[in-house]
């Protein structure tokens, strides 16, 4: 017997659970079936009335409705009139690391004791029952990478979540990417001609202390290892040299966050001297060296793109910023960071609107998609998991009324890791207590 989805949503979202428990105690997936949507599998284009088999946690089966078989006793999901998608992907957020921005006890974005901090862990802070979780997670959001904020040279290493489960299921990976910074932004200046300032106070002194730190961190290993040779107990292992090893040894990626042009040529002249794995962040006011930028070979991050151009651009230069770099074969992903701010969780909820934004503006319908599902998960090391509707990946799955990059849109149901995702937040709890 077929049930409306309808039917299924409302016994979900009737439960009376603050939406922070309702991680606690993770439902076991059941053998799921989702018939008569359009899937947008992403890797292998569209599939009007398919169907999706959802098993174990993981997609059991995608195709055609005559093409694939419905297991027995499966639970039947009637997504006729509905678009089916994978799970969408934040790569530059700070979930579990600030909850209200003025409240400086909620907010673990930066550590500002020192500039250069690889040896602090993001997953130490990750708070998995912030309440901007869920409201993200009802747009269609199943995954992000949590990343500090951009104050510091060396921020501190990155997580890999998913937006569902006890504390420890939602973490997928811990320290998945460096998170480094270079521009005005981190100069460590209290004052302008006459304020004071403490080094590095200028973009001279953030690239030496930069280059040093990498050349300490191969001196380091040196000694290490001859340490290591001989025996010897007496070696005094060092935390911020140790967290930089694998990233020297190009094992992980190094996510650079820059926004000018000159500033993306001094960073990657380092980041080439040093041979680093990188993905290029932001990269806003650079559409002097966009072939430059295709010519590194490496994958961008673009956020936000809604921020202002220059006095001497395009009032379109910021907007056409991904299909620009698409053009030229670049591997893009988009972020929901706003002009507020390099990242934000509190603008997550967006992220399907900033790719469409981009397809407003030159960017192909195709590449949108990817850009907020394959592209990220690929970038950090989950494209065999997670991105797109693929038999043996994650059932990380989202059903909508409409186009995903649509603000018109309403996403009905999520599920995650094969689990009905219930959906309530915050702010559906308001609405209804007070509406009435």
């Amino acid at each position: 017997m077929i049930k409306a989805l309808a039917q299924v949503t409302i016994t979900v979202t009737c439960l009376a659970i603050p939406a922070a428990l309702l991680a606690a105690d993770t439902p076991t997936p059941k053998t799921i079936a989702i018939v008569g949507g359009k899937l947008l599998t992403v890797s292998h284009g569209a599939i009007e009335n398919g169907v999706l088999i959802l098993a174990d946690g993981k997609i059991a089966a995608v195709g055609a409705a005559a093409e694939v078989k419905i297991p027995k006793g499966a639970q039947i999901v009637d997504a006729k009139g509905l678009t089916v998608y994978p799970g969408l992907i934040d790569p530059e957020s700070n979930f579990g690391l600030t909850e209200i921005s003025a409240d400086a006890m909620s907010n673990d974005l930066e550590e500002r004791s020192d500039e250069i901090m690889p040896h602090m862990h993001v997953a130490d802070a990750f708070h998995s029952e912030t309440e901007l979780i869920p409201v993200a997670r009802l747009n269609g959001i199943t995954n992000a990478v949590v990343a500090p904020a951009s104050d510091d040279s060396i921020a501190g290493q990155d997580i890999f979540i998913q937006l569902y489960g006890s504390r420890q299921q939602m973490m997928l990976a811990a320290d998945v990417a460096l998170a480094m910074n270079y521009g005005a932004e981190q100069r460590r200046s209290n004052g302008f001609r006459g304020g004071h300032a403490t080094y590095p106070s200028t973009r001279m002194g953030l690239i030496t202390e930069l280059r040093q730190t990498f050349l300490d961190t191969q001196d380091y290993i040196a000694k290490r290892d001859a340490a290591a040779k001989k025996s010897d107990a007496a070696f005094k292992r060092d935390l911020k040299f140790e967290a930089l090893i694998p990233y020297l040894k190009g094992e992980r990626p190094v996510v650079i966050g820059v926004y000018e042009s000159y500033d993306v040529e001094t960073i990657m002249k380092l980041a080439q001297e040093f041979h680093l794995k990188i993905i290029l962040n932001h990269v806003t006011q650079t559409q002097e060296i966009l072939d430059e930028i295709a010519a590194y070979k490496v994958p961008v991050i673009i956020g936000s793109i809604y921020d202002a151009p220059r006095a001497n651009e395009r009032y379109d230069s910021v907007y056409t910023l991904p299909a620009e770099l698409a053009k030229r074969g670049v591997k893009i992903a988009i972020s929901s960071a706003d002009g507020g701010g390099p990242a934000s969780s509190h603008s997550a909820r967006n992220l399907p609107y900033a790719a469409g934004f981009a397809v407003g503006y030159g960017l192909p319908y195709d590449d949108a998609l990817k850009a907020i599902t394959l592209n990220v998960a690929e970038m950090f090391g989950f494209g065999d998991k997670l991105g797109s509707l693929d038999v043996g990946k994650m059932a990380n799955v989202v059903l909508a009324n409409g186009d995903p990059l649509d603000v018109r849109t309403d996403v009905k149901q999520v599920y995650i890791q094969g689990v009905a995702v219930p959906m309530v937040s915050r702010q559906t709890q308001l609405r209804d207590e007070y509406s009435k």
